[in-house]
C-alpha cells in the first residue's frame, strides 16, 4: 500500500512544470502541460528567523511560512562619498561626487500574502564638469496576495538602467552619470485563478503592464554607424486560461486544453505586437518518475508598425529626443506575421520532489523550436536551475514576462559603488536573470533564443550565487518602414555573474561581486564589447540603526578600434535604518 501511494505522488509531481528558471513567462506558451498538482509540494517560503521551510530532518515543513508570519520593513537614509578615475585616459584625473539616497527594503510572508521590495532613490551631487547632478531610481519588487480561495492578485516592478545603443560607449560600472545609459521602468499587475471543479483543474490569469524608457543620448558611435531610434513606452496585456485533468483522475493519461492572448502597443511608430493561440496537450506517464508529453494547437502572431513622417528628401523626421515622429496617416506595415499549426513533443523526468527535468522539440514561429528546464534542490541551502527558451516578444512585454517569472522571495544584489541592481536575482530555488534585455533599448520586436543556468548556495556564514547565459535576438521590423535597416539584425549576448558574501560577526558583513559580459551588436562595422569587473564591500554596524560602509571596485570595457576604459572607484558611506 505504501508503494502505491508513493507511486501516485511521484506521478502527480512528475507532471508539474517549474517556471522560476525560465527567463520569461512566454515559455508557458509552449505546448507543454500547465499542471500544478503537487502532492509532494515544493519547498515552502522562508520561515521566521531565516530558515527555508525545512524541519530538523531536512524534510519540507508544511507549516513553515504559514503559521509563523513575518513582516520586515526597513526604510533607510544614506550618504556616500565616491571617488572614481579612469586609468587608461592618460590624464589620471580623479573625479569625486556625493550621493544622498533614501530607500526601503521590505519582505512580507503571511498566510495570505508574500512580497519582496527593494527600492532606492539616489541624488548625485557633482563638484566639477566631470559629474553632473542627477536623480536615479533603482529597484525590484514582486508580490502576491490571496484575496479568496483560488484567487490571487499579483504585481511586480523594476526600475533600472540600460544601454541606449549597444554600439555606443559601454561603461561597465555606472558610477557618476556615464554616456549611453538611460533609466528604464516596467510594472505589471493582474489576477490569477487556480482551482478545481470536481476532478478538473482550472487555471486563468490576466496581466496589464507598462514600460517606459527615458530619453538619453547614446553619445559617440563607432565610425560609419548611424543612430537608431530608441524605445519610448508601451502598454501590454496578457491573458490565458486552461482546463485539464491529471493522470489517474478517470483516465490513465493527463490532458489539458487552453488558450491565450498577448498584445503590446508601443508609442514609437505605433508599433503593435499581437499573439493568440489555442492548444491541447496530453501527459502519458511511462513509469512512476518518467512521462512523455506532447500537444498540438494553432497560433497567430503579428508585429506591425506605421512609417515615420518624411522630409523633402524622403528621410525620416526625428523629434527633439532623437526618436521617429510617427506618420498617423501611414497604413500599418507588417514587420512579422506567422500563423498556422504548432506542435511539440517532449519528456519529463521527476525522480523526486526536489529534482525535475523537461525537454521538448517542435515546430513554431515557422521553424524548429526546442527548449527545456532542469531544477535541482537537494536541501534548503543549495539550488540549481537551467533553462533553454525560444520566444517572440517586444521590449516592454519581455520585461513584464521576466517580472512575472520572478519569485516573491529573492535577493537583489546591488553594486555597492553605483547602487544599481545587478542583472540577476537569487532565491532559495536558484537564480533569475533579466540583463539580456538591457544591452540596448531598441524599439523593435524580436525573436529571442537562449539558455541560462544559475546556482545558489549557503555554507555556514557564507552564501553565494553564480549565473551564466547566452541570448540571441533577431529583430523584426518592416522592410519598407523607418526601421528597415535593422530588420533581420541579430545581436548576441554572453554573460556571467557571481557574488560571495559572509557575516563576519553579528555587526559586520563582507560582500564581493564579479561579472563578465561579451556583446555582439550585429551591425556591420560595429565592434563587439567585452566588459568585466569586480568589487568588494565591507559593512559595519556602529550603533543600533547606524552603519558604515566601504567599497572598492575595478571595472573595464573594451571595443576594438573605438573605445575602452579601466575604471577604479572607491566609496565611504553612512546609512541610518529606521
Amino acid at each position: 500500500m505504501h508503494n502505491r501511494t508513493t507511486k501516485k505522488k511521484l506521478i502527480a509531481a512528475l507532471v508539474c512544470t517549474t517556471a522560476f528558471a525560465a527567463p520569461n513567462a512566454a515559455l508557458a506558451q509552449q505546448l507543454v502541460p500547465e499542471w500544478t498538482p503537487f502532492e509532494d509540494a515544493p519547498p515552502p517560503p522562508p520561515a521566521e528567523g531565516g530558515g527555508y521551510g525545512y524541519g530538523d530532518d531536512g524534510q519540507a515543513d508544511p507549516r513553515a511560512g504559514r503559521d509563523r508570519p513575518r513582516v520586515e520593513v526597513t526604510p533607510y537614509l544614506e550618504a556616500q562619498q565616491v571617488v572614481v578615475t579612469d586609468f587608461k585616459d592618460g590624464t589620471n584625473d580623479v573625479l569625486t561626487y556625493t550621493t544622498v539616497a533614501a530607500g526601503i527594503d521590505a519582505s512580507v510572508q503571511t498566510r495570505r500574502a508574500e512580497a519582496q521590495v527593494n527600492v532606492r532613490y539616489e541624488r548625485i551631487i557633482g563638484y566639477d564638469d566631470g559629474v553632473e547632478d542627477q536623480d536615479i531610481v533603482t529597484g525590484l519588487a514582486r508580490g502576491s496576495v490571496a484575496v479568496a480561495p483560488g484567487l490571487a492578485l499579483e504585481a511586480g516592478g523594476v526600475a533600472t538602467r540600460s544601454k541606449v545603443d549597444g554600439r555606443g560607449p559601454s561603461p561597465s560600472n555606472l558610477v557618476g552619470n556615464p554616456d549611453n545609459i538611460t533609466q528604464v521602468y516596467s510594472v505589471y499587475a493582474g489576477p490569477t485563478v487556480s482551482t478545481k471543479v470536481g476532478a478538473l483543474d482550472v487555471n486563468a490569469a490576466y496581466r496589464a503592464g507598462y514600460t517606459k524608457v527615458e530619453s538619453r543620448d547614446a553619445g559617440n558611435l563607432p565610425p560609419g554607424q548611424d543612430p537608431i531610434s530608441t524605445f519610448d513606452d508601451s502598454i501590454s496585456h496578457s491573458a490565458s486560461a486552461s482546463i485539464g485533468m491529471q493522470p489517474g483522475e478517470g483516465l490513465p493519461i493527463g490532458w489539458s486544453v487552453g488558450g491565450g492572448y498577448d498584445r503590446e502597443d508601443a508609442d514609437q511608430l505605433d508599433q503593435r505586437y499581437e499573439a493568440k493561440y489555442v492548444r491541447g496537450d496530453v501527459t502519458v506517464p511511462i513509469t512512476s518518475t518518467f512521462a512523455v508529453v506532447g500537444g498540438i494547437g494553432y497560433e497567430d502572431i503579428e508585429v506591425s508598425e506605421r512609417d515615420a513622417l518624411r522630409d523633402a528628401n524622403g528621410d525620416p523626421v526625428l523629434d527633439n529626443d532623437g526618436r521617429f515622429v510617427t506618420d498617423p496617416d501611414s497604413p500599418r506595415l507588417t514587420a512579422y506575421q506567422e500563423d498556422g499549426i504548432i506542435w511539440d513533443a517532449g519528456v519529463m523526468w521527476r525522480p523526486s520532489p526536489r529534482t525535475s527535468l523537461s525537454a521538448y522539440y517542435g515546430q513554431r514561429y515557422g521553424s524548429d523550436t526546442y527548449g527545456g528546464s532542469f531544477t535541482y534542490q537537494p536541501n534548503k541551502d543549495f539550488a540549481v536551475n537551467v533553462s533553454a527558451y525560444d520566444t517572440v516578444s517586444g521590449f516592454g512585454n519581455f520585461l513584464n514576462d521576466n517580472l512575472a517569472a520572478l519569485p516573491t522571495q529573492f535577493r537583489a544584489n546591488r553594486n555597492p559603488l553605483s547602487g544599481d541592481i545587478g542583472g540577476c536575482a537569487f532565491g532559495q530555488t536558484g537564480g533569475f536573470c533579466f540583463n539580456d534585455a538591457l544591452q540596448t533599448a531598441n524599439n523593435a520586436a524580436f525573436r529571442m533564443r537562449g539558455v541560462s543556468a544559475a546556482v545558489s548556495g549557503k555554507a555556514g556564514r557564507w552564501d553565494t550565487g553564480v549565473a551564466v547565459g547566452y541570448n540571441r535576438r533577431k529583430f523584426l521590423t518592416s522592410e519598407i518602414g523607418a526601421q528597415a535597416d535593422i530588420d533581420g539584425l541579430v545581436d548576441q549576448n554572453y554573460f556571467a555573474v557571481a557574488y560571495l558574501g559572509t557575516d563576519i560577526d553579528r555587526k559586520s558583513r563582507f560582500d564581493t561581486n564579479a561579472y563578465f559580459n561579451y556583446f555582439d551588436p550585429g551591425f556591420a562595422g560595429a565592434p563587439n564589447v567585452l566588459a568585466a569587473g569586480i568589487n568588494a564591500a565591507y559593512y559595519r554596524q556602529i550603533y543600533r540603526g547606524l552603519s558604515a560602509s566601504a567599497a572598492v571596485g575595478l571595472d573595464s570595457y573594451r571595443q576594438e578600434d573605438f573605445d575602452s576604459a579601466l575604471t577604479g572607484s572607491a566609496l565611504l558611506g553612512l546609512r541610518y535604518s529606521f
